[in-house]
């Protein structure tokens, strides 16, 4: 028999449970200390929990956690974990260190529907949403769990075509009786699904990107199908309408392709249809994948563009290629894996 996991569950849920099968309510508050606050791994080690209402637990539920069956380590000290999911499949998931920064990279998906040109993972298809417990899961059974200081979710698959699922996976990292991590340690990436993105924006105080890549319809749409359905322009005016007060920030993602969205035209639209938003540009070097027409720029023609918007005005960053030496594309791992 399969049994529900607790590992995910928010309080509200856990005191559903309790009050389900019998158990006083402050048992809700005692099972959130051991999921989120102590690192155990099963029912039994509940300690302050009766043995009787521990074999009631155990009855009907399994505690959640899963380790990754594979892991790459970079030159750079860069992780990709490799954990299973149902049916065989597998996500990825990064571990970046940066001085005084961990930094995590997590999935929200197994595979992708979205179909960008230049992503990997949208090669796989898409498989199945991730549940909350299996996004929090890739955090807390990595080695580096205790040094961890910021997460994002930029990796395999699109988090607001899982809206539901991410939203409670930011609950339980960002509530006091869950991890208490606050929301400006937490960037969530999306492509612009503005429906979930409204959702995020209301219940969420985490940081926003949006994966951009170019300013004109045209060519984002070849690139990336969702501007077909969610055009920039209607995702900057939905972006500009919100109040993200002094802490919250939005910025945009921006991978730089060769002769496709590296010219002084990109650098002057970027400069017009940005104007009046708070922002910050990351630059990307693309990181190839297997027959792709795509070919990144180069690193003088990436500065030369971070110099250009940084003199429009547009704070501009060159993001660091990092795991070079291993499977640094996101979704090489795992295709590379299930083949």
């Amino acid at each position: 028999m399969v049994r529900e996991v607790l590992f995910g569950k928010t309080l509200n849920e856990i005191i559903a449970i309790v009050q389900d099968i019998g158990m006083p309510k402050f048992t809700a508050k005692q099972i959130t200390q051991w999921l989120y606050k102590h690192e155990i791994s099963s029912i039994d080690d509940m300690t302050n929990i009766s043995a009787k209402n521990r074999e009631i637990l155990k009855s009907k539920y399994d505690f959640g956690l899963s380790k990754p069956v594979k892991v790459q380590e970079s030159i750079d000290g860069t992780k990709k974990y490799l954990f299973p999911v149902h049916l065989g499949y597998s996500i990825e998931t990064a571990m970046i260190p940066d001085k005084e920064r961990v930094t995590v990279c997590v999935s929200s998906q197994v595979g992708c529907k979205m179909g960008c040109e230049f992503c990997m993972t949208a090669r796989q298809g898409f498989h199945e949403n991730l549940t909350a417990g299996e996004i929090i899961n890739q955090i807390r059974s990595i080695d580096e769990f205790t040094e961890v200081s910021n997460i994002v979710y930029m990796g395999m698959g699109e988090p607001f075509d899982n809206i539901e699922q991410v939203l409670k996976s930011l609950e339980i990292l960002t509530s006091d009786w869950g991890y208490s991590m606050s929301p400006k340690r937490i960037t969530v990436s999306s492509i612009g699904i503005i429906p979930g993105m409204k959702e995020f924006l209301t219940k969420s105080n985490c940081h926003l990107a949006i994966s951009m890549h170019t300013p004109f319809h045209n060519e984002r749409q070849e690139l990336m199908p969702v501007q077909k359905a969610y055009p920039l322009i209607d995702v900057l005016n939905e972006i500009r309408s919100f109040d993200f007060g002094l802490q919250r920030r939005v910025s945009f993602e921006y991978i730089m392709f060769e002769g496709v969205n590296d010219s002084q035209e990109h650098i002057n639209e970027l400069a017009k249809i940005l104007k009046g938003i708070k922002c910050r540009i990351n630059l990307i070097a693309f990181h190839p994948i297997p027959n792709s027409r795509l070919k990144g720029s180069d690193i003088n023609k990436i500065q030369l563009f971070k110099d250009s918007l940084n003199a429009k005005g547009i704070l501009t960053t060159v993001r660091a290629s990092r795991g070079q030496d291993i499977f640094a594309a996101c979704g090489l791992l795992s295709t590379s894996e299930s083949k």
